[in-house]
């Protein structure tokens, strides 16, 4: 006997809703969207044209595609029409692929997933799902969407650019000297510009008009033979200045693509050549990716940002003023790893923003090894005397202070050094183990007071109770939202092009990853009521 099913029968359209079950993770999308102020979505508002569909409805079925792991815009155009789900969000619109394309890349967009955001963490914090105490900030790389091998160098276009200039005047001088064009006025003697290019251009143009002319007015073939050979020579250096100036126009557009970057895709140009640790090749070559950092409390994203740049060191600053300015007040305790460890990041946190910084340094891990307490050749086991401002080398001998250093790096942060120099090594049996320095030198040795201060500051915090277990944390917190994000929704490759495209296809997947494990902890905290 089988239950009762036939197609010819009518069956009345009911409420999509009673179709879902009570855990299901639509129902959170809704709330969380709903929950967003009215005046979020005054952007999105169209004067002129045909009535838009509602961005409150556009962002519930956009979120719910990511959460089922479905980021392009047919495959959530075919949703719409498939999954109950999504027709009951959608309630019973079906925007097309490129409305929904559209909607992704909205200039406003970028606003209303930071509203978002906020409006899920009040939601996390009312809840006391998460602690206000701490955040945990980490990086990840993942691939753009662009081709592999589309990379340009800037060590290159530095090269060719350099040739290019040395070239140039040398065909100018040559053009000079041979009398075929008049020397033109110049603003730097040591590079042509583009205009000054364009001005030989056209005196060779000129030149070739009246070679021209004469061939025109002449009656012997060979005088007109003559001319012809007189007039070659202008003609290719007028071909050579015309590729000349392309070149440089295109390598001055090259520049300012790069800004502050060593490389970038033509086919994604905000996108940086990086090493990925997903390598699909497995031998270290390098991707076009960008640089995600992220903010993180009780394995809930709270914050994001996109850089181009491979290393996390010259991010940290930038994404806390992002944090600031976007997301949320700046809780006691900013914790990180080691690569964002550095005397700018410390002092920047510490002095300006009057927080305490829970991030290990490079050598922190080191410094606690047993081979590096025992290495009697290295500074830190030295011997100080502060009355003298003086080191006991393990010879026995002092290491005196000798003057000031000062070092600016590539960004413009200036770091001060304190240089002590051994008040002699000749003749010294451990000279060999001590030092490098050339025989006649004696050992110098740097040391960066505020640099050794705040390493004191931060292993004094990390050996604390209290804040030594905040830091541990920092494994269990923001790590696994990497893995959520990578491995269970599967969100390793942008499909998107430009960094502002990019941030807010990256808001959709973290919000996404969001959802998802605050359903599932909401669903286990039903069950716990109902059982226990």
């Amino acid at each position: 006997m089988f239950k009762h099913y036939t197609m010819n029968q009518v069956v009345l359209p009911l409420d999509l809703e009673i179709k879902l079950q009570e855990n299901d993770i639509a129902f959170t999308i809704n709330e969380l969207v709903e929950s967003i102020p009215e005046e979020a979505f005054q952007g999105f508002v169209r004067q002129t044209g045909r009535p838009s569909y509602h961005p409150r409805m556009m962002m519930k079925i956009i979120l719910c595609a990511y959460t089922q792991t479905v980021f392009s815009g047919r495959k959530i155009e075919a949703l719409v029409k498939d999954s109950v789900r999504m027709m009951w969000l959608a309630q019973g619109y079906e925007p097309s692929y490129r409305t929904i394309n559209r909607f992704r890349v909205h200039p406003e967009m970028n606003k209303l997933l930071r509203e978002c955001f906020i409006q899920f963490r009040s939601r996390l914090v009312k809840e006391k799902l998460i602690d206000e105490e701490a955040i945990f900030i980490d990086g990840t790389k993942i691939e753009a969407n662009a081709n592999k091998f589309t990379f340009v160098w800037r060590k290159s276009i530095e090269k060719y650019s350099q040739k290019l200039i040395e070239k140039s005047n040398q065909m100018y001088q040559e053009l000079v000297e041979k009398q075929i064009i008049p020397e033109i006025e110049r603003d730097d003697f040591g590079e042509l510009s583009v205009e000054e290019m364009k001005e030989i251009v056209e005196k060779l143009s000129e030149k070739i008009e009246t070679y021209d002319k004469e061939i025109e007015a002449s009656e012997l073939g060979s005088e007109r033979k003559r001319i012809r050979s007189k007039r070659k020579l202008p003609k290719q250096y007028r071909k050579q200045f015309e590729d000349f100036i392309f070149r440089k126009q295109k390598y001055q557009k090259d520049m300012e693509i790069f800004r502050e970057r060593n490389s970038y895709s033509k086919t994604d140009p905000d996108a940086t050549f990086m090493r990925m640790k997903d390598d699909y090749m497995r031998n270290g070559q390098l991707k076009a990716g960008y640089n995600v950092q992220l903010a993180t409390s009780g394995q809930y994203a709270l914050a994001y940002d996109v850089f181009p740049n491979p290393t996390d060191t010259r991010t940290l600053i930038p994404f806390l003023n992002t944090i600031e300015k976007h997301f949320f007040e700046l809780p006691k305790y900013l914790v990180a790893d080691a690569g964002y460890g550095s005397e700018q990041n410390y002092t920047d946190i510490l002095e300006h923003r009057k927080l305490t910084p829970l991030i290990t340094y490079n050598q922190y891990r080191k410094e606690k090894k047993k081979k590096h307490k025992n290495n009697v050749f290295h500074v830190d086991n030295w011997e100080y005397n502060e009355e003298e401002d003086a080191f006991t080398c393990p010879n026995g001998r002092k290491v005196l202070f000798s003057h000031l250093s000062h070092r600016t790096d590539r960004y413009g942060y200036t770091r001060q050094f304190k240089v002590y120099e051994c008040e002699d090594c000749s003749g010294c049996p451990l000279r060999a183990l001590c030092t490098k320095a050339k025989e006649g030198n004696n050992r110098k040795v740097l040391r960066n007071e505020k640099w050794e201060s705040q390493k004191a500051y931060v292993k004094a915090k990390l050996s604390d109770e209290k804040t030594g277990e905040i830091y541990k944390k920092r494994k269990i917190d923001v790590e696994p939202v990497f893995g959520f994000l990578k491995a269970n929704l599967c969100f390793t490759r942008m499909s998107v092009r430009g960094k502002e495209n990019v941030k807010n296809e990256l808001g959709f997947a973290l919000m996404a990853v969001n959802l998802r494990k605050y359903t599932a902890k909401k669903h286990l905290l039903r069950l716990e009521r109902k059982y226990f």
